[in-house]
């Protein structure tokens, strides 16, 4: 729900931004469960959790629930060859390779293409991509993905990270402006380790406890419950919309 005398300004039609903001949540009050099926230790940093599975492996950690978004978002739309992410060592994976039938052999540190026997357009495949990636990518790599932009410009889409080792990601996920001031705020979302229900965030400066983060308060920075970002850590996809 938005903030009283906030409101949701329209978002392009089949936009990322329309996407997101579009997500199904679990119901009011759902805890956040690891890939394992235990609960996850702090319940406490978390307004609400996507209605989005996260696997039976280590894997759908915080970059790679930002990638699973966006490439969820993209095969839903049909732009299969904007699906592509590179992992650390700076191989490319580009989901049109593996649809046709190819798949990604890694030995040691040598990774390459392989031939199959047939395309594998079924969502079934898709998935298996995105295991394959989220085994070989993550923040180190995501970040060289993304274009910076000002902190003061967050939009819907946009991620806040820092990549390395260890690194964090959390994606915007929604964006309210006040009706007569133009303040605007976001709502952020994130997996983390282990791999987990990717959720929105509390904000923990918010005294009542709202998920409603003002954008003009990030110049200083931002906090979330288990990572605080600096101001010059935005950054948006290349791809539009």
């Amino acid at each position: 729900t938005a903030p009283e005398g906030f409101e949701r300004p329209a978002q392009p039609r089949n936009s990322f931004a329309e996407f997101l903001r579009g997500q199904p949540l679990k119901p009011d009050g759902s805890q956040v469960y690891l890939y394992n099926g235990e609960l996850k230790g702090n319940q406490s940093a978390h307004a609400a959790v996507l209605d989005v599975d996260v696997g039976s492996r280590d894997l759908q950690q915080c970059a790679d629930a930002v990638m699973r978004l966006r490439a969820e978002y993209l095969f839903a739309e049909g732009r299969f060859d904007d699906i592509h992410f590179k992992f650390v060592s700076g191989f490319k994976a580009e989901y049109s390779r593996w649809r046709a039938g190819e798949r990604i052999s890694v030995k040691g540190s040598r990774v390459s293409w392989t031939t199959s026997r047939s395309a594998t357009p079924d969502y079934t495949a898709f998935r298996k991509y995105l295991t394959m990636v989220f085994s070989y990518a993550g923040t180190a790599s995501l970040v060289h993905e993304l274009k910076p932009k000002p902190v003061t410009d967050a939009q819907i889409g946009d991620v806040f990270i820092r990549g390395g080792s260890p690194g964090h990601a959390v994606i915007v996920v929604d964006r309210v402006v006040h009706k007569e001031t133009g303040e605007a705020r976001i709502l952020l979302a994130q997996s983390y380790m282990p791999a987990q229900d990717i959720h929105v965030l509390r904000n923990p400066m918010a005294e009542d406890g709202s998920p409603w983060y003002a954008v003009a308060d990030f110049e200083r920075g931002v906090r979330t419950p288990e990572w605080n970002f600096r101001q010059d850590e935005l950054r948006a996809f290349r791809q539009t919309p």
